[in-house]
């Protein structure tokens, strides 16, 4: 496996930015879960070796329900990625969280249903922690660079996951909040979950683009006028998630502590590991190598 490095998932405007700043390669990556979204792009950023990935392809032409997780978060994996970034544009569920502000999201409640949620389907069962989705680790470093920003930072706020790629209704939207969501966005889930199996650590930046449906908008005012406001909220969450980033690169890629993403599998496999085929431990060595090992069944 390759050297440890720090992994950024994004969209287009924030893959953009980056690679105006760190230029890059792109790394061809098969997966026994097919092709990721695109090729990953390999760059030394701040002194710090950087894997992005577009999570909507080149051209943003794959809809949140067929981004290929599994893939994105192999080719991570086996790309030596221990300490993963990930921002999404989101509507906000809540009056101070305002479009242009960046959360760091401590929490998730997961309504998707149409996606592959785990790498283990087949042949093997496994149940890992997940109470706590966002690593507290790279949490902690993004909140502490998050003072060094001029824009707003919100160090805590639970996530909704629809599924899309519709938006929500009012009365979904008013639903949202009284479950006590924050945020409400398409992407975060199974990427987080994936993540966690794959033992690598994970942290979500939300990027409010503009208010979800529950609070009206200025009846006066054209649909394409805040059409273009919301893309203007986005180019300035970008641009603050991409300093947010920066600022975190120099702790986020150090020795992972005891924050426990690194170990999420050590109790996690319930099936008999002495009775594993031999084709899902060929198919699954990556993740699952080190716990198959002679010794560790």
């Amino acid at each position: 496996m390759a050297q440890a490095r720090v992994g950024i998932i994004g969209g287009t405007g924030l893959g953009d930015l980056l690679l105006r700043e760190a230029g890059g390669r792109p790394v061809e990556v098969d997966t026994p879960f097919g092709k990721p979204s695109c090729p990953p792009i390999v760059a030394t950023w701040s002194g710090v070796e950087v894997v992005f990935l577009s999570r909507h392809g080149t051209g943003h032409k794959l809809n949140p329900s067929t981004v290929p997780y599994r893939a994105n978060i192999w080719a991570m994996k086996t790309l030596g990625v221990t300490s993963l970034f990930a921002s999404g544009a989101t509507g906000s569920l809540r009056e101070d969280i305002e479009p242009g502000h960046l959360v760091v999201c401590d929490q998730v409640i997961d309504k998707t249903f149409r996606r592959a949620g785990t790498f283990f389907d087949e042949g093997l069962v496994a149940h890992v922690e997940f109470a706590d989705p966002f690593c507290p680790r790279l949490r902690t470093i993004l909140s502490s660079a998050g003072g060094k920003l001029s824009t707003t930072v919100h160090h805590a706020g639970t996530y909704v996951c629809m599924e899309g790629p519709q938006f929500s209704t009012r009365a979904e939207s008013h639903m949202h909040r009284q479950w006590g969501g924050d945020l409400i966005g398409m992407t975060c889930m199974p990427e987080a979950k994936l993540a966690r199996e794959a033992e690598i650590c994970y942290a979500l930046i939300a990027l409010p683009t503009d208010y979800d449906c529950w609070r009206p908008h200025d009846p006066s005012r054209k649909y394409h006028d805040l059409l273009q406001e919301i893309l203007g909220n986005l180019k300035r969450a970008s641009d603050n998630a991409l300093a947010l980033i920066r600022e975190a690169l120099p702790l986020a890629h150090r020795d992972r502590g005891t924050c426990g993403c690194g170990e999420a599998l050590t109790l996690a496999i319930w099936s008999d590991k002495s009775g594993i085929d031999l084709s899902v431990r060929q198919r699954l060595e990556p993740l699952i190598g080190r716990y198959l090992e002679k010794g560790n069944e």
